[in-house]
C-alpha cells in the first residue's frame, strides 16, 4: 500500500525521499521521489516522516535500529506511522520520539491497495489535536474517511477493533456461503438474495463474489489480518477481556496459513472453511 499512497503524494506537489527502493518501486524515482539508502536518510531534513511497514517489529527496526529515522529526525519533525501495530508498542514508540524533540501520530488505515489508490482510505488518527492539524493536507491526499480518534495509540486501537468486525464478518459470510453451497444453493442467487436484505453488506458484496469467483488474489494477504488479529487479542489479555470469536477466527486463519494460503486474500477463508468440513458427497 506504501507505494501507491506515495504515488498520490508525488502527484500532489509533495517532495518525497523514500528509502527501500526495489524494481517495482524504480517508477516513484522516474516521478520525481529521491531514493536514499537508509531510513536516517529519508528522515533527515524532512518536515514529515511517513511509515507503512508491515508489524510492531519493523516498525521498531526502521524508526531505531542502525541508520533508523530516529537518528535523521529534525527536533520539530512529525512522525505519522500508518503502519497497522500493537497499541502499547505505540505508545512507547511516540514517547521514545518525544523524548528527541520530534512529534508523534499512529495513523493506521483501512481500505486496502483500491482505497490507497484512489485516495479514499478510512485514517484512524492518534495524537496531539495540533499535530493531528499539521498532519491534515497529507491524509487529505491519502484518505477520504479522517478521524481524530484520541491520543497516541488510539488510533491503532480503533484499526484493530476495524480489523475484528472484517475479520469476522468475512469468515461469517464464509460459513454461510458454505452452508449453502453444499446444500446445493447457488452462491451466486445467495449473494443476489442477500444484498436485498438485512444481511447485505459491502463484505458481503465484495468479498461474496470473490468467494463465488474463487479468486483469492490479494488484496489483504490473510497473514496480515492474522497478524491484526492476534494484536486484538494481546491487547484483550492486556485488559482481562474475553474475545472468543476474534480467537476462533485466529485459528481458522491458522489453519488456512498452515495449508499454504497465508499470502492470499482474506477472503480464502472460505476455502479454508471447507477444507476443514470435506464434502462428503464427493
Amino acid at each position: 500500500m506504501g507505494r501507491p499512497m506515495a504515488e498520490r503524494l508525488i502527484d500532489a506537489g509533495h517532495k518525497l525521499q523514500i528509502n527501500r527502493v526495489k524494481a517495482q518501486s524504480q517508477y516513484l524515482v522516474d516521478k520525481g521521489a529521491y531514493g536514499v539508502d537508509t531510513p536516517a536518510a529519508a528522515a533527515r531534513g524532512a518536515d514529515i516522516v511517513i511509515l507503512m511497514v508491515p508489524d510492531t517489529q519493523d516498525v521498531e527496526t526502521v524508526l531505531f535500529g542502525p541508520n533508523g529515522v530516529a537518528s535523521g529526525l529534525s527536533g520539530n519533525g512529525l512522525l505519522i506511522d500508518m503502519s497497522s501495530i500493537a497499541p502499547v508498542a505505540t505508545r512507547d514508540f511516540a514517547e521514545r520520539v518525544r523524548k528527541l524533540g520530534a512529534h508523534y501520530l499512529d495513523a493506521p488505515v483501512s481500505g486496502g491497495e483500491v482505497g490507497a489508490k484512489g485516495g479514499t482510505l478510512t485514517i484512524m488518527v492518534g495524537g496531539e489535536a495540533e499535530d493531528f492539524e499539521r498532519a491534515r493536507p497529507v491524509f487529505e491526499v491519502l484518505g477520504k474517511t479522517i478521524t481524530h480518534v484520541g491520543p497516541v495509540g488510539c488510533g491503532q486501537v480503533v484499526k484493530v477493533a476495524n480489523q475484528i468486525i472484517v475479520g469476522l464478518t468475512i469468515e461469517c459470510v464464509g460459513e454461510a456461503f458454505l452452508l449453502a453451497e453444499r446444500a446445493g444453493v447457488d452462491l451466486g442467487t445467495l449473494k443476489t438474495a442477500l444484498m436485498g436484505g438485512f444481511a447485505q453488506s459491502r463484505i458481503l458484496e465484495l468479498h461474496g463474489q470473490r468467494m463465488i469467483d474463487e479468486t483469492f488474489d490479494p488484496g489483504f494477504a490473510l497473514k496480515l489480518h492474522r497478524k491484526d488479529l492476534n494484536i486484538a487479542l494481546e491487547t484483550a489479555r492486556n485488559l482481562d477481556i474475553a474475545l472468543p470469536n476474534t480467537a476462533a477466527t485466529v485459528q481458522l486463519m491458522n489453519s488456512a496459513v498452515s495449508r499454504g494460503l497465508g499470502g492470499k486474500d482474506h477472503s480464502v477463508m472460505f476455502r479454508a472453511l471447507g477444507d476443514i468440513s470435506p464434502d462428503a458427497r464427493a
